[in-house]
């Protein structure tokens, strides 16, 4: 009997644990706790403890369970499912439906439904698709940005009319934005590679609460891929490789994951190499020789020419082609239930990158520049975050990531004509540090502070030098002079502060309408030192610069049924002058940009409205977000004159131009609005669109602002079925009047579009503006087996000549892009 009562308890506790099943996080491998367990009646309603157990002994085999949590996406799984699966349950921040889980608005993880701001999100699914072969390439899918390119080895994003040191990038939580990140365009957002990036995420409009300076037209967070934990050891490793037919691409990324229980690795490695990019020759726009390559220049990887050569096809576009190496290592290592520590290496480091838009310049009618080249641009980052749950009453989670980064970049230029080769080499270190917690304060949740502080210090180093080449026999064999050169930046070093506090508080007012607001505060100190004065004199030599800015958001978000969302926004934000502002010497287009020790902070004052609708059960979203920017103060780059009233001439190697620098305006306006749809058609058909209207001008001298574009946007229909997935999609941008250009800057480069009227005295009679274009595209995957996918994309079909707004260079004709993807 003894024996009998033993077997019936054994058999029940054995029962009981076989009930008991594990939720995990599909992106760690860590156990989630607080999930809420439920039926569809609700009348069974339990929640996961702090290992991530529940017990569903109380479930039907056949009944449905459903798990949900705030940060997670809500799963459906029958319980007889997830028995068979050996207990296990993994969640996703990723969801299935149109309510994406964001990190970036809040620096945690928040549902769309309780954002105010435009977002948009690109996971790594998006990016296998859209198989880009520069994050700048990627950046241009998303709507509401556009892209400019001075060269085919970069990519400026602008974001409701804002560029450069007005976008914040991000990477992992840390700020990429330097000290000498410029006004104008920015090469910098290539230097992350799709390869490696789980997801990118866009905040639009300003964001200077949570980010600080910078961040006036929004803010691009790249997030990398991150190793995942496993109670049984694995290896899991993929590899990529990629060839497209327009600039003979070659692509390869190799990555390989091992997966411990108390410790995890992923190593990422990619390589590219890109050739001349070749542009369309169906001119639709009926400018014949407009953006053809007619001569260049041999003078590349060591060699000398004296004279341009001829190109024998003028629309494949000479000195465009340049390579890439990116490397990925991180960690994750769980500390205890509560903390867990990432560390974090990239390496990012590229060729020499021709300055094709430059290297084009006509002076006299014939090409000025033998030689101008990027040197290898350079990006280290080392960081460690932190990643706190101690659920005490002043924080229940929070993050404290600390970084250093060091970024190298040089340019390297040589005139037709002459031997004398110039360097300008800069040397950027950053040390930064930052914590952002979060704490509830009620027990329900619905209401939320959130609070941190970040300091980051930039120190820089600007070395000018010039060497003239020694010639033999037609070879360049050493060099026989050096002369003095102006440096970029102040030669005696700069640096540069910024530290800053924030507070924000969320609220649900009730089920239908959520609050939230934030306010911060930023302090930003310069410093930097002029020694050498041959070319550029200046008053004072020694400069220090201490500005404070206090900034603030309000967001209200009203749903008044599951299908509508309303949301409205206001928000502030600033940038603060870096020694690019301050300091910066440089000649382009017969403008020589000499330095400022008085420009004082940017502001921007932002009114935004949002509308989303959902139709047919979630499955089809429409959104439209219209928003107006006030800038006070703003920075622009206009002429210095001399005391009579005439441009003032600056001389710069070896020739006078007009003297040119960044200046405080009054105030000017951007406004335009961005719509958007997403959707299912069926199960097998999904379709999605936008379009993005922006407008600005000043308002003290009623002249355009730069880096408006024109309207543009783009359609896409996809299809799917088992194995293969099929898509076509249609990209167009109006024209651009050459009267809504800004002149007096020059940053839009109206020069390079199509000259009209040559004997017209005034650029606004010479020139036509950026012509209207539209292409379509068409790709496809195969999924061979669970492990392997073949993938094609034939971009620009028609094979159009276009040129992106402001662009120096013209974007690719017809591509046939082959990719390969296995995972072992």
């Amino acid at each position: 009997m003894r024996n009998l009562l033993f077997a019936i308890v054994f058999f029940i506790g054995a029962n009981t644990i076989a009930q008991t099943i594990k939720v995990l996080d599909i992106e760690t491998g860590k156990a989630v706790k607080n999930v809420s367990v439920f039926n569809d009646k609700e009348t069974i309603n339990i929640t996961t403890n702090d290992d991530g157990l529940v017990d569903v002994s109380r479930f039907k085999n056949d009944e449905v369970v459903i798990f949900s949590h705030i940060a997670y996406a809500t799963l459906r799984r029958k319980k007889s499912i997830i028995l068979a699966n050996n207990n296990t349950v993994y969640v996703t921040k990723q969801s299935e439906q149109l309510n994406e889980i964001v990190l970036s608005v809040f620096k945690k993880a928040e549902k769309t439904t309780r954002i105010a701001e435009q977002i948009a999100v690109i996971s790594s699914k998006d990016i296998q698709k859209l198989s880009p072969q520069t994050s700048a390439d990627l950046l241009a899918t998303i709507p509401g940005i556009k892209v400019q390119k001075s060269q085919f080895g970069g990519g400026s994003p602008v974001i409701r009319g804002m560029e450069s040191n007005r976008v914040l990038l991000v990477v992992d939580g840390v700020r990429m934005n330097n000290a000498i990140y410029r006004k104008g365009h920015l090469q910098n957002a290539i230097s992350v590679t799709p390869n490696m990036l789980d997801k990118t995420e866009i905040v639009f409009g300003p964001s200077s609460v949570l980010y600080g300076s910078d961040a006036l037209g929004g803010v691009i967070h790249y997030y990398t891929k991150t190793p995942k934990i496993s109670e049984k050891e694995k290896v899991v490793s993929q590899f990529f490789s990629r060839f497209s037919t327009i600039n003979n691409e070659i692509t390869t990324n190799a990555t390989a994951e091992i997966r411990k229980e108390k410790w995890a690795s992923l190593t990422s490695i990619s390589y590219s190499n890109f050739g001349d990019l070749k542009a369309g020759e169906r001119r639709s726009h009926g400018f014949e020789d407009w953006g053809k390559v007619f001569f260049y220049s041999e003078n590349v990887n060591g060699n000398y020419k004296e004279t341009p050569t001829k190109n024998s096809d003028p629309n494949l576009q000479k000195n465009t082609g340049y390579s890439q190496t990116d490397v990925l290592q991180k960690f994750f290592v769980p500390l205890n239930k509560n903390t867990d520590l990432k560390i974090n290496l990239q390496y990012s480091t590229t060729s020499d990158i021709p300055r094709f838009d430059r290297l084009t310049e006509l002076s006299n009618g014939e090409l000025k520049f033998a030689e101008w080249n990027y040197g290898p641009q350079k990006r280290f980052l080392a960081s460690t975050q932190l990643i706190l749950n101690p659920n005490k009453n002043w924080v229940e989670n929070g993050i404290i990531t600390a970084a250093y980064q060091n970024i190298q970049e040089s340019r390297i230029q040589r005139k037709f004509g002459s031997l004398e080769r110039s360097y300008r080499e800069e040397d950027v270190d950053v040390f930064s540090l930052n914590g952002d917690f979060s704490v509830p304060i009620t027990k329900d949740k619905n209401r939320t502070l959130s609070y941190g502080f970040e300091f980051a210090y930039n120190d820089v180093s600007s070395n000018s030098y010039g060497k003239e080449l020694n010639i033999e026999n037609g070879e360049i064999n050493g060099f026989s002079n050096t002369f003095k050169v102006q440096s970029r930046y102040p030669d005696g070093g700069s640096d540069y502060l910024s530290s800053a506090v924030y507070v924000d508080y969320r609220q649900d007012l009730n089920k239908k309408s959520t609050l939230n607001t934030g306010i911060r505060f930023t302090n930003t100190e310069l410093n930097a030192k002029w020694i050498d004065q041959t070319f550029i004199q200046l008053d004072d030599i020694d400069i220090t610069a201490n500005h404070a800015a206090v900034t603030a958001t309000l967001g209200y978000v009203y749903k008044p049924n599951t299908n509508w969302q309303l949301n409205t926004v206001l928000s502030s934000g600033f940038r603060s002058p870096n020694i690019d502002d301050v300091g910066r010497v440089r000649e382009k287009a017969g403008n020589v940009t000499v330095p400022n020790i008085l420009v004082t902070p940017e502001f921007a004052y932002s009114g935004e409205l949002g509308v989303l609708k959902y139709f047919n059960n979630k499955k089809f979203r429409f959104g439209a977000n219209a928003f107006y920017t006030l800038l006070d103060n703003y920075i622009q780059r206009d002429f210095v004159y001399n005391a009579d009233g005439s441009i003032k001439q600056i001389e710069f190697d070896g020739e006078f131009g007009n003297a040119v620098s960044n200046q405080n305006k009054e105030t000017a306006y951007i406004t335009g609005v961005t719509a958007s749809y997403l959707g299912k058609i069926s199960n097998r058909f999904n379709t999605s669109g936008f379009v993005t209207y922006t407008k600005g001008r000043t308002y003290d001298t009623n002249e355009p602002m730069s880096s408006i574009p024109p309207l543009f946007g783009q359609f896409e229909l996809n299809f799917s079925e088992n194995k293969l997935e099929l898509g076509a999609a249609i990209r167009f941008n109006a024209k651009k009047d050459i009267t809504d250009f800004n002149i007096t800057e020059g940053i839009d480069n109206h020069d390079l579009t199509p000259v009209v009227n040559p004997n017209a005295t005034e650029d606004v009679n010479k020139y036509f503006g950026s012509p209207s274009w539209i292409t379509f595209g068409l790709n496809g995957k195969y999924l061979v087996s669970s492990n392997f996918s073949v993938q094609a994309r034939l971009d620009n079909l028609l094979d159009q000549h276009y040129i992106e707004f402001a662009s120096g260079v013209a974007s690719p004709g017809r591509n046939l892009s082959v990719s390969l993807l296995a995972n072992f």
